[in-house]
């Protein structure tokens, strides 16, 4: 089961990368469309929902990883 914990927090990790790149992709553009909704809400999804999201899952999957869980 500690092997399975371990596996899956290397997965965690990765799904936290892979949300930062894709939500930068994806969002990213809001930045540049000059609307002014467009950049409240670009405004909300990096520098408050991101970091939470990101944050969130490194840490769930560092946790995993080290074996924190197993008590």
């Amino acid at each position: 089961m500690n092997a399975i914990k371990k596996y899956l927090g290397i997965v965690w990790m990765a799904l936290a990368a892979a949300v930062a790149y894709y939500s930068y992709e994806i969002f990213g553009g809001k930045f540049a469309t000059g609307k002014q909704e467009d950049l409240v809400f670009a405004i909300i999804i990096f520098f408050v929902l991101l970091p939470l999201i990101v944050s969130g899952l490194a840490i769930f999957g560092w946790y995993s990883f080290k074996n924190e869980y197993e008590d």
